[in-house]
């Protein structure tokens, strides 16, 4: 986990986190657990949206992962899930399976960091 304050392309910015939830890490530690409990349900959506060429779908479940992912300073996460917004609201889901898997690896990467984190 990354404690030092730096980020890193892929996961939690633990001091930009800490900063948006006025330094309660227990606050932090909630917000972590809810996002990894809602997180496979906005997967779900966007992977189904991206299978059936539902480009609204798509937009508002990689919005929403975006934004949750911004909570802890995420920029891998955000920057993959922007991407995907992006692709759902100009219609085209060219390129979709590639952006998915990029999003998946960085969310993966931010999951497991976020776990440490609520172990801690």
């Amino acid at each position: 986990m990354n404690t030092n304050g730096s980020s890193h392309r892929d996961g939690l910015d633990h001091d930009a986190a800490l900063a948006r939830v006025g330094g309660d890490e227990d606050l932090l530690k909630e917000i972590a657990r809810i996002f990894i409990d809602d997180c496979p349900r906005s997967l779900a959506e966007l992977r189904d949206g991206g299978a059936r060429g539902d480009c609204v779908l798509v937009e508002r479940a990689a919005h929403s992962l975006k934004g949750a992912s911004s909570n802890f300073g995420a920029s891998g996460v955000v920057a993959a899930a922007l991407h995907l917004e992006k692709m759902g609201r100009s219609g085209t889901l060219d390129g979709f399976a590639p952006g998915l898997q990029e999003l998946e690896t960085v969310l993966a990467a931010l999951s497991d960091e976020l776990e440490s984190l609520i172990a801690s």
